[in-house]
């Protein structure tokens, strides 16, 4: 039986906030240990020799819910970040792209995206995705409205997959850290034969080495797809 090949990588990023408690820090310490490690990781996979796309949620639909100074810290971090960035992209050949309702976001912000999606969208090695102001949920309610406004009377899935943001290919791997063990409203039709991964790392501590052990044991899975075999 061949090893299982991972091209779409997707991570919840979950522990920043216990991160920093554990260690008497503001929240928003971990936000930014976290940054840092979405970076590794991206670079990582970048010269992974199979990994095409990896798609990190950073901020769903339900984050707003969130105490103003965090969400407003969290927007502020995303535009810095976006805007060191541009850099590794560049020296990874990475391409960036964002996913979820951008339009919600403050017009700095939007226009920061726009531009790291335009100046990355040549980069072939890898396609890091941000989902940002995402829910799975709300993906799939846009696909479909999309499909009734240009006059669709019948779906199939492939009318759906191809309407959805995120059209690149199924998730292989679900990774989330800190212990929990549920999906969150992440990329919910993406992935229905996923394989999952859960780790008891908080994010800010997670690191390559644990994902090449990840990616390890994921090879090592026998992926089935509703088959024998």
């Amino acid at each position: 039986m061949p090893k299982a090949t991972l091209k779409h990588l997707a991570i919840i990023m979950d522990g920043n906030g216990r991160w920093a408690k554990a260690r008497g820090l503001n929240r928003t310490k971990g936000h930014e240990k976290g940054i840092e490690v979405i970076r590794d990781v991206t670079t990582y996979c970048a010269k992974h020799p199979t990994v095409e796309s990896v798609t990190f949620y950073a901020f769903s639909t339900e984050n707003w819910k969130r105490p103003k100074y965090e969400v407003d810290f969290l927007m502020r971090l995303l535009d810095r970040y976006l805007e060191e960035e541009l850099a590794t992209y560049h020296a990874n050949n990475v391409r960036f792209q964002a996913i979820g309702n951008i339009d919600a976001l403050s017009p700095k912000l939007q226009a920061r995206i726009r531009k790291t999606e335009e100046e990355t969208r040549h980069h072939t090695d890898l396609t890091h995705i941000l989902a940002l102001n995402y829910g799975g949920r709300a993906e799939i309610t846009m696909a479909v409205n999309k499909l009734i406004y240009e006059g669709k009377r019948e779906l199939d899935e492939a009318d759906i997959s191809h309407a959805l943001q995120t059209p690149y290919s199924d998730i292989d791997l679900l990774i989330r850290t800190s212990g929990e063990e549920r999906v969150s409203n992440f990329l919910l039709w993406q992935i229905s034969y996923a394989e999952f991964y859960f780790s008891q790392t908080y994010w800010p501590d997670f690191n390559r080495d644990e994902l090449d052990e990840i990616i390890t044991d994921f090879e090592q899975r026998t992926r089935r797809f509703g088959g024998l075999k």
